[in-house]
């Protein structure tokens, strides 16, 4: 089937297919699943999606206290009509660190494509719901096509922070979400894959530091700049912005950057905002000695 984002764009477009038929073709092949179980397997990951959603920006807070209702003050403050980004962004980013608390709360969450990520995706989409009113059809499609862009950046790079980072992690979400966006919006397989590469060369670099070596801080709120980051991105591809480097390059690239990146920066707790002061201070009250 396909190993690239070039490949995969030149499937869909010699057969006049969507991302999303593709991936759930490639998926049956890998798994010998038939297309229903396929698609039955991603709807579950949609209901799970959603219900962490509903119960983040119902608040929750963490057993460390580090992290928690957030969510809760994103959605009053767009209640007031005050957003100085649009009620879309701040919609998404809501729900972003809505899913992302749930997990620091040890509730159950998607992993899109890590747990630490897990926010983006779903912030992403159902802040789409209410701009774009889409089928239950075309939010599964969704994430089909989430899964498709995240399925080359595992074969071909890395999504786990511990080896590249969280360039790797919220970064490919972010991508991933920002392909997706652009074909539930009507764009065209290529204007998706520009979307992924103008959304993962914005993060390019970006360390995995959690403080105390939880997935809590800076986390959380790095999903919501994920999520941000994937709609603009979006908006730019449609618009018909194109990323100089391409895709698969840009992924290559990710990936050279966490070869060469300290261990300390790489989800050991031990660098980065993890061993400031104040980092170190909490690392302390949570563990002791």
């Amino acid at each position: 089937m396909f190993q690239s984002v070039k490949e995969l764009i030149e499937i869909c477009e010699r057969d006049n297919k969507k991302i999303y038929e593709v991936m759930i073709e490639q998926e049956m092949h890998v798994t010998k699943l038939s297309r229903e179980d396929v698609y039955r397997n991603m709807e579950r990951n949609l209901d799970t999606m959603e219900k962490a959603v509903e119960r983040g920006i119902n608040g929750v807070t963490s057993t460390t206290g580090l992290t928690g209702m957030d969510a809760v003050l994103l959605q009053d403050y767009l209640e007031s009509g005050k957003s100085l980004s649009g009620d879309l962004m701040i919609d998404a980013v809501s729900k972003a660190v809505a899913t992302n608390e749930v997990n620091a709360a040890m509730g159950k969450i998607c992993a899109t494509p890590t747990a630490g990520s897990a926010g983006v995706a779903p912030g992403v989409l159902f802040a789409l719901k209410k701009k774009l009113n889409p089928s239950r059809e075309d939010m599964i499609n969704f994430l089909f096509t989430t899964g498709a862009f995240g399925f080359v950046v595992a074969n071909n790079a890395s999504i786990s922070g511990a080896a590249g980072g969280c360039q790797a992690e919220v970064g490919s979400a972010a991508a991933m979400s920002a392909a997706a966006t652009v074909e539930m919006a009507g764009g065209t397989p290529q204007q998706s894959a520009e979307a992924f590469a103008i959304s993962l060369k914005n993060m390019l670099g970006l360390v995995c530091d959690p403080v105390a070596g939880l997935v809590e801080v800076p986390c959380v709120k790095r999903n919501a700049a994920g999520a941000s980051n994937a709609i603009i991105s979006a908006d730019m591809a449609l618009a018909g912005v194109k990323s100089r480097i391409p895709t698969d390059e840009v992924i290559e690239a990710m990936y050279k950057i966490g070869q060469t990146m300290p261990s300390a920066l790489r989800e050991t707790g031990r660098g980065g905002l993890a061993g400031t002061p104040t980092g170190e201070r909490l690392k302390q009250e949570i563990f002791g000695n």
